[in-house]
């Protein structure tokens, strides 16, 4: 499982975000493909970094798979497809988000699409700040960005 030592490279890499942070909220995956793939990969990574978990998100409809769509197909892709949990809904339970400081917990960021998308029902829910960690970036589709693991030195 590669959650283990992926997750203690978020841990370093994003200790500045992690440091505050009231807890760690996973990007949801829609209930059929989390049935098909068997986990979350977002929350086996969240649950690696220390800080409490919060499954405060729900996704309410299965998307199609952001790889291979444009920037804007990405953000038509996602709006809509978040709310908060219904078990997060009561109000004694809100208080879990309210005025806290969230990291959202993702496995890849391209264009921010999903995180924006989830970020803004998590602000609407009365979140303070929203932050976002991820194990990778890439390159949008069809983006001119070249990006090296090992940038060549001068």
């Amino acid at each position: 499982m590669l959650a283990g030592p992926l997750g203690a490279m978020m841990r370093a890499a994003g200790a500045d975000l992690l440091h505050d942070a009231d807890c760690a909220v996973p990007v949801p995956l829609h209930p059929w493909r989390r049935i098909r793939r068997g986990f979350n990969q977002a929350d086996d990574l969240a649950r690696q970094l220390g800080v409490p978990v919060v499954p405060a998100l729900w996704r309410t409809r299965p998307t199609a798979a952001q790889m291979g769509l444009s920037a804007a197909e990405r953000q038509r892709n996602v709006r809509h497809a978040f709310r908060l949990s219904p078990l997060l809904a009561q109000p004694s339970r809100e208080r879990r988000l309210a005025d806290r400081v969230v990291v959202l917990i993702d496995d890849v960021r391209t264009t921010g699409a999903t995180l924006h998308a989830c970020a803004a029902t998590l602000l609407s829910a009365g979140a303070r700040e929203v932050r976002a960690l991820t194990v990778a970036r890439a390159a949008p589709p069809n983006s001119s960005i070249r990006q090296s693991v090992n940038p060549p030195t001068a």
